[in-house]
């Protein structure tokens, strides 16, 4: 079983009842999924470099540790050179241990290596207890190689079962995310 699973059930469980008084462990609560995606749209622009795509869904795989879906282009965008249905990026949802697995290794591993990193954006909530944020560089997982021709960013995002940001940003604080002070 995961390690920040474990946590999540001895200890943020607990003290979540505690601090907004709920009267079920079923009103906690918790991560549904985490959702990672990852543009690649010089892969799909006519005349671009599909090799970009294939690579792309390679450090995925390495990352998530689950193989990730193509998503194609709703529409044609003459000024990106993009035709509908071109491949221009990747995407996986991870859920149960796998998720808690990744943000174990994202809270504690992956962002205390970005250079002068400060903490995630506190603002960055939703309104419904979702959080996402972008990194520019997949290369700081330790999983990818690098590479400075394949330079791509991410995005993240946190899916939880909590109906405010209040209650979101307690349970990804006492799970250890990083959130920058106000």
């Amino acid at each position: 079983m995961a390690r920040l699973r474990d946590k999540y059930a001895s200890e943020v469980v607990p003290a979540l009842m505690e601090e907004f008084s709920f009267d079920s462990v079923m009103q906690v609560p918790r991560v549904l999924k985490v959702v990672l995606n990852m543009g690649v749209g010089r892969a799909g622009q006519t005349g671009g470099e599909p090799k970009l795509l294939d690579s792309a869904v390679k450090d995925m795989t390495l990352i998530s540790g689950q193989k990730p879906v193509i998503t194609r282009a709703k529409k044609s965008v003459a000024a990106f050179k993009i035709r509908e249905g071109a491949k221009i990026g990747c995407s996986v949802t991870l859920r149960g241990a796998k998720a808690f697995e990744f943000l174990d290794r994202l809270f504690n591993i992956t962002l205390p290596r970005v250079r002068d990193f400060q903490g995630l954006n506190p603002n960055s909530f939703d309104g419904r207890g979702n959080f996402s944020f972008g990194l520019k560089e997949q290369v700081i997982f330790p999983e990818i190689n690098f590479d400075p021709d394949h330079m791509r960013g991410m995005d993240v995002c946190i899916n939880t079962s909590a109906r405010t940001d209040e209650e979101a940003r307690s349970l990804l604080t006492k799970l250890g995310m990083p959130l920058r002070k106000k």
